[in-house]
């Protein structure tokens, strides 16, 4: 079992890893920048390491934790400044509270739900103005990669279409309590000025299709797809598609251009 942090034991099942580093704390915290008028959310506040700091730049902060226990430990300790909603961030409705004025996120994500939780701010895109999340350093390469290398995927595609993703610092493992097996990075994300302009639904279909067998050049895989779906050929050579490619030489634009066609939405 693992040893009691602040007099809680964390719980596997939620993935509680504690950041503990004051000198972390310090560095998320500047990159945040917050602003005494930001409507500010934190996913995940744990034991209030983080939302201590927070709340020393501004006078109330929102949070989303699921762990009942913690809600209790958080709301004696922060008192009516940290407003806190009892949730399953997978499940809770983020536009709710962005209905008045837009959201900056924040938070030290369990392993366990990053990526479905990244895929669900595609659709709060429009009420965000940015988030700022501690992710598995694995994750972070993922959405943040360029085309051509390895990293480059799914979920590069999917949240580079709709946010401007950017990797700001690794964080090591003593950082928190108790310590992962995994090295983590901060992650910044921005929504685009000019996002792309097909449905992520449409996209996700496209993409999954790409990379369901990555290492097949897309002549037996994605173009026999778009085929199917109403793509002739002329559209992808326009694109510049050469069937002996593979998914992850393809950049972003021609994944959105290609989910416009088959969508329906390009005509």
């Amino acid at each position: 079992m693992p040893r009691p942090v602040a007099g809680h034991v964390p719980r596997k099942r939620f993935g509680q890893h504690f950041l503990v580093d004051p000198a972390v704390i310090d560095a998320i915290v500047d990159a945040i920048d917050p602003r005494p008028t930001d409507r500010l959310v934190e996913i995940g506040p744990g034991l209030g390491a983080l939302t201590a700091a927070l709340l020393e730049r501004i006078d109330v902060l929102e949070a989303v934790e699921l762990d009942r226990d913690l809600v209790d430990v958080l709301g004696r300790r922060f008192g009516d400044r940290l407003v806190l909603h009892p949730a399953d961030a997978l499940a809770f409705d983020f536009g709710r509270l962005a209905a008045d004025s837009p959201l900056r996120l924040v938070g030290n994500l369990p392993y366990n739900i990053s990526t479905p939780l990244l895929i669900r701010l595609v659709g709060l895109r429009s009420r965000l103005v940015d988030a700022h999340f501690m992710l598995q350093k694995e994750v972070v390469d993922r959405v943040a990669a360029a085309p051509g290398g390895r990293d480059y995927g799914r979920l590069s595609v999917m949240m580079q279409a709709y946010f401007q993703a950017q990797a700001l610092f690794e964080v090591a493992p003593h950082a928190f309590e108790p310590p992962p097996r995994v090295h983590s990075a901060v992650l910044r994300l921005r929504p685009l000025a000019q996002p792309a302009t097909v449905s992520a639904e449409a996209l996700e279909r496209v993409v999954a299709a790409a990379f369901a067998q990555r290492r097949k050049m897309l002549r037996t895989t994605l173009l026999p797809w778009l085929a199917g779906r109403g793509v002739d050929r002329e559209i992808w050579q326009a694109l510049g598609i050469a069937p002996t490619a593979r998914a992850e030489e393809l950049p972003v634009a021609t994944y959105v251009a290609l989910a416009r066609h088959e969508s329906g939405e390009a005509r």
